[in-house]
C-alpha cells in the first residue's frame, strides 16, 4: 500500500501505538495513566489491553471508556481516589502548533478537562487531519446547564459566536451541549476560553488553551511525529 493510499484508520492506530511506547517507556509502577474518549482513544485502550498487568490502574475521562477499559480486565477508579494522574492519553478534533486542542466532538469535554488539569504529562494522540494552523473551523463545545441554554447561547451571540443545540445528547455529567460555530480563525484561544467559561451557567468547553497538551504523536502517511508545543 501506497503512502498516499494510507487509512485514516491505519494513522490512528500507528498513533495510538505511539502512545502506548511512550506509556511503557515512561509510566512510573506506582503512578495512574489517565484515557481519553473518542475513535483514536479507542484504539489505546485496545492496544494497552496487552499490557494491563503492568497499569496500576486508570481514570476514564467517560462512561463509555470506563466500560471498555473494564471489558478488557484493565482497572478504572475515580480520579477522586488516585491523587491525580502522571499520564493523559488522549484525542482532539483540532490541534494547533501551540498544541492547543478543541476536544468534545464526543461529548466528554468536561471529564476531559479536569484529568488534563490533574495529569502531569498530557499526551495527545491524532492523525494529520486534525492539524491546524487556527482553531475554529471545527465547532467549539460548550457544556451547559440544561436551564441555562438559551442564555448561554445568547451570550455566545454577543462574542460573535452561533451557538447551535446538540439535539438529542446528554453529557454523563446530565448537562447539555452548544457547538460554536463562526469563530474561525479563533485569533487568541486562551481569552476566549476563559469568555466562554465565565458565562453564567457553562460548566466548561472544549478548548484545551490553558491546558493544551504537552506533546502531541502525530500519525501521518510518513510515519508518527513526536511534536512539543512551539510559542
Amino acid at each position: 500500500m501506497s503512502k498516499n493510499q494510507v487509512s485514516q484508520d491505519q494513522l490512528k492506530q500507528a498513533a495510538a501505538q505511539a502512545a502506548l511506547d511512550y506509556v511503557l517507556k515512561h509510566l512510573e509502577d506506582d503512578s495512574y495513566l489517565g484515557i481519553g474518549t473518542g475513535s483514536t482513544a479507542n484504539c489505546f485502550i485496545d492496544l494497552l489491553a496487552q499490557h494491563k498487568g503492568y497499569i496500576k490502574g486508570t481514570v476514564a475521562s467517560s462512561e463509555a471508556s470506563a466500560q471498555r477499559l473494564r471489558d478488557h480486565g484493565i482497572n478504572v477508579l475515580e480520579l477522586n481516589n488516585t491523587g491525580g494522574v502522571q499520564i493523559y492519553v488522549d484525542g482532539a478534533d483540532e490541534v494547533n502548533p501551540a498544541l492547543e486542542l478543541i476536544k468534545g466532538g464526543g461529548g466528554a469535554l468536561t471529564r476531559e478537562k479536569i484529568i488534563a488539569a490533574a495529569a502531569d504529562d498530557f499526551v495527545c494522540i491524532a492523525d494529520q487531519s486534525k492539524w491546524v494552523d487556527h482553531l475554529g473551523e471545527f465547532a467549539v463545545p460548550v457544556e451547559v446547564i440544561p436551564m441555562a441554554r438559551s442564555y448561554v447561547a445568547r451570550e455566545i451571540f454577543k462574542l460573535g459566536g452561533e451557538a447551535v443545540y446538540r439535539q438529542g445528547v446528554v453529557t454523563d455529567n446530565g448537562n447539555v451541549i452548544l457547538d460554536v460555530q463562526r469563530l474561525h480563525p479563533i485569533a487568541a484561544p486562551k481569552a476566549l476560553e476563559e469568555k466562554l467559561n465565565n458565562i453564567t451557567g457553562v460548566v466548561t468547553n472544549g478548548l484545551f488553551a490553558l491546558r493544551p497538551a504537552d506533546l502531541m504523536l502525530l500519525s501521518t502517511p510518513e510515519g508518527v511525529k513526536t511534536l512539543k508545543p512551539s510559542h
